[in-house]
C-alpha cells in the first residue's frame, strides 16, 4: 500500500483496514516518452553486447512513477481517497516512443471502526 498526497494506492481490490464506501470510478494516468538521440544510440550499442540496457530502463521506472502521479491527480479530482486495483499496461508507438498507462478504480474509503480479522478459506 502506497500513501501519498492523502490518496492510497493498492493493487488488491480492498485496502485493509479500510472500507469503501463509495466507488466513484475508472481513473488512469498516461505517459508517451521518448529517449533522445544520443540515449537511443548508446542504447542501440548495448544491444550488441547484451545485457540489461540501463538507458530504457531508467526511462520506463520515470515513465511509471510520472503515469502513476497523473492517476493520482485525476482520482483525486474525482473526490476518491484512495485507487483499488492499480495496474499498469505499456505498448511501444513506433519505434522511439513508449506509452505507459496506469489504471484502478477510484474510490472513497473511511477507515474500519472494527478490529481487523483474517481470511479464513473454507
Amino acid at each position: 500500500m502506497q500513501m501519498s498526497s492523502d490518496i492510497l494506492i493498492v493493487s488488491t481490490p480492498y485496502v485493509p483496514g479500510y472500507k469503501i464506501v463509495r466507488q466513484v470510478g475508472f481513473t488512469w494516468g498516461l505517459i508517451v516518452r521518448s529517449r533522445g538521440l544520443g540515449g537511443n544510440v548508446v542504447a542501440g550499442l548495448r544491444t550488441i553486447l547484451g545485457g540489461e540496457i540501463h538507458e530504457y530502463t531508467q526511462l520506463l521506472n520515470e515513465s511509471r512513477s510520472h503515469a502513476l502521479d497523473r492517476m493520482k491527480d485525476h482520482a483525486r479530482e474525482m473526490g476518491a481517497n484512495a485507487v483499488i486495483g492499480v495496474a499498469f499496461d505499456s505498448s511501444e508507438i513506433g519505434q522511439s516512443m513508449t506509452e505507459v498507462l496506469a489504471y484502478g478504480t477510484a474510490v472513497v474509503v473511511e477507515p474500519e471502526q472494527e478490529e481487523s480479522k483474517p481470511v479464513r478459506l473454507s
